[in-house]
């Protein structure tokens, strides 16, 4: 017998025995607690101050998360410098005196943000705006005027619009620079001058308007209603004679471009035949563009300023995934860069560009992650029944895909996950979302549905009164092309996602209520003309956009039509199961949503499990409510698409909400209610 031959035999006696090649499955993988995704990063955001001798982050203190500085570039140094002990502070930024940090928050979700400062040699944080019931926002900064920053405030009237006023960050000093007559915003250049206006005209256009004598304001340049959402002001040059301005106007995508004040002439910068701007990079004190990004299915960097070719290309070396500049001193000499992964943290580095190009690695937003078994995300092209091209991404079971092509060996249970907005778009990366439901025997899919923004203005507009037509058929095409391609099981689909996601799960479970197997809805309106009539104030300038994409729901017949697309008024369809998570301080889409269908479930006794979150508004920010929520679901889910899942455990601990309906519905869900104390499940 030849040597071949008996290895062939020996294979086959083994695998007759079962000790041979075997398909991988869930036991091979371990069960990744939900923590591990849903928790505080270790670090993240991090940024040099203008100057360059100081660097910041956020990290937790006691669980929370807050703002750490250190004396210099060294992040085991840093100490705090704010001390939230419940939602925590999230998003900051430096002053120009990198004396200073700038950050908003708000209480308990309800997005009536304060603008805070704190003072880096004494420790005081001020808060500049200490007005009751405002949506306060930065305006401007700019490093002439360093201990000084201009603030949007809506605290006149209605509160409709928000005037500009010039704060002093030491002093607390407020001064009034211009009142808003009715304009969406101004756009200010760093002089902090007030250069130019923007209003939505009736018709869903835009006018830019520029200052005229005795203090008023004539139109400069008119923007069609096809072009509104695509078109509009980016900036100044040093000089603050060119304006950068993104266009859609007679051409699909938006490009960047400048504009000549004194003489109109355009010329453009950078353009992508697939997709809009997405960002740009400009040098810190010159002003000129240097790169533009556009971001189809991956984002690409287009090089305008020969000069920073050397530091992307040198910056491509030094670790794997999408680069983003987090932040560039004033000098340009130094640069903080984050690396964006699939599958992994991101990984945040220092980068001197002088006197040679060098790079220190500072940290991972969350190093358990890097010992983790976590997935590729695949970005895929789905047509949909009209051949529109919608832009997908595709994340699968680990043991589903050995050989990694995207593709699992066999059908599974698939999670359609919808993003919100519905101007807003997936993106390739690290989703916490999808690696946990993948984790648990899911593949997942997200979907770029027509209305999704940044693949040009043609394709925005096709969403124009499809709130629950063809956008929903978006996403029936995406799920026919997942069973199709083998990669999903035709009855085990779920539909899940939070605003307008959730919006799209009440309306999958209503108007094509056989597709899916159930579904998952978070902070996602009932009833179209319930969410206009009960909207923040501060959205009143962008209602005729509203209109538009919607419906009108000033007349009758507009108001006839909008019920037609609100699943409250089909609830009798439902017959699959539905979980709904909702924010009790939601100033979006209010709690009433939420409490609207679960009556009207009630009423008919069609079974709704209904989890109310009290300390939060439009989606969930404490890590101890998204351990909660997300332990709900992963039951939920496993119960109707057969996944594993978590335990619930201790998830409750420390969480805020309660269980008004369906406690029965979901595997532990009223065996842990019972066991949590007070005022956890009041």
């Amino acid at each position: 017998m030849n040597r071949p031959f008996q290895l062939l035999s020996l294979a086959l006696a083994l695998a007759a025995f079962g000790t041979i090649v075997r398909a991988a499955g869930p036991d091979d993988v371990p069960l990744i607690p939900r923590a591990k995704f849903f928790g505080n990063p270790e670090k993240a955001r991090a940024r040099l101050s203008p100057d360059g001798k100081r660097l910041a982050y956020v990290a937790p203190v006691e669980g929370v998360l807050n703002v750490w500085v250190s004396p210099d570039d060294d992040p085991a140094k840093a100490k705090p410098v704010t001390f939230d002990k419940h939602r925590g502070v999230v998003s900051y930024s430096w002053a120009y005196t990198s004396k200073h940090i700038l950050y908003t928050q708000d209480k308990n979700g309800d997005e009536d943000d304060h603008v805070y400062s704190i003072n880096l040699d004494s420790g005081e944080i001020k808060d500049l705006t200490p007005i009751a019931k405002i949506a306060a926002q930065i305006e401007g900064v700019s490093e002439k005027f360093p201990e000084e920053i201009l603030v949007g405030i809506n605290d006149r009237g209605e509160r409709r619009y928000h005037d500009i006023h010039r704060v002093n960050l030491v002093t607390g000093e407020r001064k009034l620079v211009q009142e808003n007559p009715g304009f969406d915003g101004f756009l200010t250049d760093d002089d902090f001058r007030v250069r130019f206006a923007m209003q939505t005209t009736p018709d869903a256009g835009q006018e830019l308007l520029k200052p005229a004598e005795g203090g008023k304001w004539e139109p400069m340049i008119k923007i069609s209603p096809q072009d509104s959402m695509t078109t509009g002001p980016a900036g100044f040059d040093k000089t603050g004679q060119h304006l950068y301005f993104i266009d859609s106007r007679d051409r699909n995508t938006s490009a960047l471009t400048s504009i000549e004040l004194a003489t109109g002439k355009q010329t453009m910068i950078a353009e992508d035949p697939k997709a809009d701007v997405g960002g740009a990079l400009t040098h810190p004190t010159e002003k000129n563009v240097q790169a533009v990004s556009f971001t189809y299915e991956r984002t690409e960097w287009k090089i305008v300023d020969p000069a920073i070719k050397p530091d992307l290309d040198y910056l491509k070396t030094v670790a794997d995934g999408e680069i983003q500049i987090t932040g560039r001193t004033l000098d340009d000499k130094r640069w903080t860069v984050a690396y964006v992964m699939d599958n992994g943290p991101v990984r945040f580095y220092l980068y001197d560009r002088v006197p040679e190009r060098k790079s220190k690695f500072l940290f991972t937003s969350q190093p358990e992650l890097e010992k983790l078994p976590l997935v590729k995300m695949h970005p895929v092209i789905i047509k949909s029944r009209d051949g529109l091209d919608l832009v997908s991404y595709l994340t699968l079971p680990k043991w589903s895909d050995p050989d990694g092509d995207g593709r699992p060996n066999q059908p599974v249970s698939l999670v359609l996950n919808v993003h919100g907005g519905p101007w807003a778009r997936d993106d390739w990366g690290y989703n916490p979302e999808h690696q946990l439901l993948a984790n648990r025997g899911y593949a997942v899919l997200a979907v770029n549905y027509r209305g999704s923004t940044g693949f040009g203005k043609e394709f925005l507009h096709k969403a124009r009164r499809q709130w629950a037509g063809k956008m929903h058929d978006d996403l029936v095409d995406a799920v026919n092309w997942a069973v199709e391609q083998k990669i999903a099981e035709k009855d085990k689909v779920a539909i899940m996602g939070a605003s307008y996601g959730g919006y799209a799960t009440l309306v999958g479970l209503t108007v094509t209520p056989d597709v899916f197997a159930c579904g998952v809805d978070i902070v996602g309106p009932s009833s179209l003309v319930t969410l206009i009539n009960n909207a923040p104030p501060y959205w009143y300038p962008f209602m005729p956009v509203m209109k538009l994409f919607l419906g009108d729901w000033t007349t009758e017949e507009g108001r006839k039509f909008l019920d037609s697309r609100s699943p409250l008024f089909f609830v009798e369809k439902i017959k699959r199961p539905l979980l709904i998570g909702q924010g009790a301080n939601d100033p979006r889409v209010k709690q009433s949503e939420a409490d609207q269908i679960v009556k009207a479930m009630n009423e008919k006794k069609i079974p709704v499990t209904y989890v109310l979150v009290h300390d939060e508004g439009h989606g969930f920010a404490r890590p101890e409510n998204n351990f909660a929520f997300y332990a709900i679901t992963e039951a939920f889910l496993a119960k109707h698409l057969g996944g594993r899942y978590e335990p619930i455990g201790e998830a409750f601990k420390g969480a805020d909400f309660s269980v008004p309906s369906g406690q029965d519905q979901v595997p532990g869900l009223a065996e842990a209610l019972k066991a949590v104390a007070k005022p956890a499940t009041r």
